[in-house]
């Protein structure tokens, strides 16, 4: 099919965010209890999961489990909220790098099981074209299989919409996962075990979580359908093209008013199947995968789609129980390679896994009363979903999304008016660019029930906006109506946009392309928890009719309310806690911004408000940095725990994940990056400003006897010689000599590593002083790794 032309994708603002502390949640204004996390056994800080919240989110048939919290002897990385560092866009903002052979992390089943799906990180390759590896899965000790990994399906770097150039900067889009069946059901009480093999291939593996499932058996034919295979000539062990066969068996079913099936097999698709008033279905989405991409035409991919309305659009079209596991390694924006697409009226996506496409489901209207249920959207280059052109009375519930590249869930009334449509039961977790949640325009909008966490970069958890072009009242399509965003669950949304250089809020709205006049927007009931930045945040343009009913606020990095443009606003029963600056409101347009307060509020209210002209640094509230160091200890045989009075030596990295400072940083490279625990990330200075230094905070004093000064090991690097000395503290104030100024040769032959030896002397806070450096005029380090012994 030839698509119509389509809408542009604006080029979004940057964001970054800094160190994540993580928050420990109980009770909310809903009144239900937020699970914490399960003991550290990786040391990592406790952060509240947002799968499996009651009454919030999908409802979903895995136990999900976060590497951090598990057995391993790797090395916990984060917590960190800032962008581009491999912590940031874990889950939980925390994960355990595997760096060298026999390196594990290992779970424990809490309930019976036969398949995993597992999220993780592989470093690119100097090309940018990914690498391919494996890591060993061990039951209770025993080796069950060796499970492909790779990471072509990550990295991307440059300016939006984002190339595969290494040499580009802003890399991002680290993680993906994985699936396999273990063969058998594992009891509850199993060790399931990732473990290193070889690095060979890969240099290291990031491990962020794994979710393990009780999958049924396949979904036989149901009576009188088509058989894809059997029928037609499909070619399930995807050695043959099988696009024309199954598009015959989709027109058949069409004409002759039968179902279509897809047996168990993986099917090579090279361009869209077209469907229209059929219903096609397979076996499971764990049996029945669609799969492939044109070999010359990258234009064209695996894809189901309705018509286009301009072609009359589809109806009556049911696609259920099978997967689209694509093949999408960029993202070009005029391309129609999502996994769903066109217009289809009528019509039900229920219990489909999408991976791998630009797009779950971009759905170009005008269509009515179309739904996505019960379905997994999952590593999108782009959009999870997007009802765009005048899509109507349609819903995505009960739908799982993680790892979208840009919106997780968005409504895009460009042009034609979307009116009456529904977001609800959903959990959008990691959005890598934009808002895990978001209307840009429409009328009558519900936005309900769902969980949004871990907002990466350019937007907040939820937005309700007139942006975007073809957002106007003229066209009745800017936001009207009724907008309805109940019983909600924010967890560390919102960040920090480093173009405007402020915090962007958990939930926000703009009137960019004109105020948001004539709305009635109800936020109620509902739980803004650890926000990056502010919790509710006005900007570009006016923003009237809010109005907040029964709100918890637990922890905001700055402000309650950040107020940068006029609007009005209700308050009742608003509740705010652990808001980082001491007046909860920064607002510098006065009386432009009325509030209207009912009874029950508590705060997040001052008068007079700040106005400062600086925007403060995010503190994060409810949690912290394990105390003692920042990488964990090899734990022991998890047979055989140690005794709980006997605390472990401290034999790993003191500095990883400890807070620091810096007296300056250039562009996006912050002293972050020099306690992230990945060397390929790195803090550089203010070129030609020498001296320049970082303090990292070792949160109590410790008798430092070596450090280990990292760069890049990329070739790229040339080697260089930069003179550096280091001092320490127990107060942040007295600062002694610990080393005089010396010169150390950093070359990418040798690792690009410097080690410094200290007599140790206890020290809290440990400074390196850079005076000079050989390549570069400024200081500069991927890593500062502090160790007693």
């Amino acid at each position: 099919m030839t698509p119509p032309p389509p809408g542009p994708r604006l080029l979004r603002r940057s964001l970054s965010a800094s160190l994540a502390l993580a928050l420990t949640a109980a009770g909310t204004a809903a009144a239900f209890v937020l699970a914490g996390a399960p003991p550290a056994q990786a040391a990592a800080v406790p952060a509240p999961s947002p799968v499996g919240i009651s009454g919030r989110g999908a409802t979903v048939p895995f136990k999900e489990q976060e590497a951090e919290y598990a057995a391993t002897n790797g090395s916990l990385i984060g917590p960190n909220r800032l962008y581009g560092t491999l912590p940031s866009e874990a889950s939980g903002r925390q994960a355990v790098t595997l760096d060298a052979v026999g390196e594990y992390v290992e779970f424990t089943l809490t309930a019976p099981a036969n398949a995993m799906t597992f999220r993780y990180s592989l470093p690119d390759n100097a090309a940018g074209t990914g690498r391919d590896a494996s890591l060993d899965v061990r039951v209770n000790g025993s080796s069950l299989k060796s499970v492909p990994v790779t990471s072509k399906y990550g990295w991307y770097y440059g300016g939006y919409p984002f190339n595969n150039n290494p040499g580009d900067t802003n890399p991002h889009h680290f993680y993906d996962e994985t699936r396999t069946m273990f063969g058998s059901t594992l009891a509850a009480g199993t060790k399931v075990r990732l473990q290193v093999t070889s690095t060979a291939a890969s240099p290291s593996f990031t491990i962020d979580l794994a979710d393990f499932e009780q999958v049924g058996a396949p979904v036989g034919k149901p009576s009188g359908a088509l058989d894809v295979v059997s029928d037609f000539g499909a070619d399930p062990t995807g050695a043959a093209d099988s696009t024309a066969k199954i598009q015959a068996a989709v027109d058949a079913g069409r004409t002759q008013g039968k179902e279509v099936y897809i047996p168990q097999g993986t099917f090579k698709v090279q361009d869209h199947i077209v469907v229209d008033k059929v219903t096609l279905r397979g076996a499971g989405p764990w049996y029945s995968v669609l799969t492939g991409r044109h070999p010359t035409d990258r234009s064209k991919a695996v894809g189901v789609y309705g018509k286009y309305a301009a072609q009359g659009g589809s109806s009556n079209v049911t696609l259920k129980d099978f997967a689209i596991i694509g093949d999408i390694r960029e993202r070009v924006d005029n391309d129609q390679v999502n996994a769903i697409g066109g217009a289809m009226s009528n019509s039900v996506v229920d219990n489909v896994w999408m991976l791998h496409t630009k797009c779950g489901a971009w759905m170009d209207g005008p269509m009515d009363n179309f739904t996505i249920r019960n379905s997994r959207i999952l590593d999108q280059t782009a959009d999870g979903v997007n009802f765009h052109y005048g899509v109507t009375n349609s819903t995505v519930t009960n739908t799982f999304v993680r790892n979208t590249g840009d919106d997780g869930l968005a409504m895009w009334a460009e042009n034609v008016p979307n009116v009456k449509n529904k977001f609800t039961f959903n959990t959008v977790i990691l959005p890598i660019l934009a808002n895990n949640i978001v209307t840009y325009g429409g009328k009558d909008i519900t936005i309900s029930d769902n969980v949004m966490s871990d907002t990466i970069t350019n937007g907040g958890g939820l937005h309700i906006a007139n942006r975007y072009p073809g957002v106007n009242s003229g066209q009745g399509t800017a936001v009207s109506g009724t907008h309805t965003a109940a019983r909600n669950t924010l967890i560390r949304t919102g960040n920090n946009d480093f173009n405007w250089r402020f915090g962007v809020g958990a939930i926000w709205f703009s009137g960019l392309n004109e105020p948001i006049n004539n709305a009635t927007i109800n936020i109620t009931d509902s739980e803004i928890l650890d926000s990056s930045y502010a919790a509710i945040h006005l900007i570009e343009g006016a923003s009237n009719g809010l109005h907040f009913d029964n709100i918890k606020i637990d922890g905001a990095g700055t402000y309650a309310l950040q107020i940068q443009a006029p609007g009005t606003a209700s308050f009742n029963k608003v509740v705010a806690t652990h808001i980082a600056q001491s007046n909860p409101i920064h607002n510098c347009v006065g009386s432009g911004f009325q509030i209207t307060q009912g009874a029950g509020n508590s705060g997040w209210y001052a008068n007079p408000p700040a106005c400062t002209g600086v925007w403060p640094d995010p503190v994060w509230t409810n949690g912290g940095v394990p105390g003692g160091g920042g990488g964990p200890t090899d734990p022991p045989d998890p047979t055989d725990p140690p005794d709980p009075t006997d605390p472990p030596e401290e034999t790993g990295n003191l500095a990883q994940g400890r807070p620091i400072t810096e007296t300056s940083h250039a562009d996006v490279y912050g002293a972050g990056n020099a306690v992230d625990g990945n060397a390929n990330s790195y803090w550089e200075s203010r070129n030609n400003a020498f001296p320049q230094s970082v303090t990292v905070d070792l949160g109590a004093a410790k008798a430092v006897k070596r450090l280990v000064l990292k760069l890049p090991p990329a070739a790229a690097w040339a080697t260089r010689s930069q003179t550096i000395g280091v001092t320490g503290s127990t107060d942040n104030n007295t600062f002694s000599t610990l080393k005089a100024p010396a010169g150390y040769t950093f070359n990418p032959s040798s690792g690009n590593t410097a080690t410094v030896t200290l007599t140790g002397t206890p020290v809290r806070y440990l400074r390196l002083t850079f005076t000079a450096n050989s390549g570069w005029p400024a200081g500069q380090l991927s890593e500062l790794e502090a160790y007693t012994s």
